[in-house]
């Protein structure tokens, strides 16, 4: 069966570590901690204002986030130092995996898109750095439904979007609260264990795949 994938961006194909290695150089030991809060509280932000039907592009909810963990741990980031670490987000790097993993699953004819909670120019721009954008057939935002995931309109606007539905459609997403959301509006989806550590929500929900790459993706449609 031919599907139409939906590929998380964020951590899932695009690699912020990046992110981490510019933040460490101005503040230290307190990097890691204050990276781990900073991904935490842009999406406690998202979720917020998706509840709030008080919608603003992603990089918002990224750029307040900063400001708090800036404020929380007290390192003074200065306006220069922040504007750096917003613009570290345009240019990162893909994981080694998603080029061939990509390339492989367009060979054996599936459509692939982009499906993101940031902006399509900003995907657009992240895409096409890291040398990844002519392999997508398009991009889907969130911004056109003027919500979040995991919220169910933003995933029934992907199958509008790509004339796909429940069935024949899978997203591929590292984050947990992604996967769960599209499995609950009735989607297939595959959660790429991008560490050892990380941990699925024990919801008692279970992912249709679980890949460590982009490049297992294709050995596990081929098994459904």
């Amino acid at each position: 069966m031919k599907y139409t994938l939906a590929f998380d961006v964020y951590g899932t194909l695009i690699n912020t570590s990046a992110v981490f290695i510019s933040l460490e150089k101005r503040i230290g030991l307190q990097a890691k901690q204050f990276m781990e809060n900073w991904r935490n509280k842009q999406l406690e932000y998202s979720f917020r204002r998706g509840l709030m039907n008080k919608y603003v592009d992603f990089a918002v909810c990224t750029e307040n986030a900063l400001e708090f963990c800036d404020l929380t741990f007290k390192t003074n980031l200065s306006s220069n130092d922040k504007k750096d670490l917003m613009s570290e987000y345009t240019v990162l790097p893909a994981f080694p995996d998603v080029e061939i993993g990509l390339k492989s699953l367009k060979k054996s004819g599936h459509q692939l898109f982009a499906f993101s909670n940031g902006s399509a120019n900003a995907i657009k721009m992240l895409l096409e750095n890291a040398n990844l954008f002519s392999l997508f057939d398009g991009i889907v935002s969130v911004e056109e439904v003027q919500m979040f995931k995991p919220s169910p309109l933003v995933y029934d606007y992907f199958n509008t979007k790509t004339k796909s539905t429940k069935a024949d459609s899978c997203l591929i997403s590292s984050n947990p609260f992604d996967v769960i959301g599209a499995l609950e509006y009735g989607m297939r989806s595959a959660w790429v264990q991008r560490s050892p550590e990380a941990i699925f929500d024990p919801w008692g929900i279970e992912p249709t795949f679980k890949i460590k790459d982009i490049m297992d993706l294709n050995s596990a449609l081929l098994e459904d």
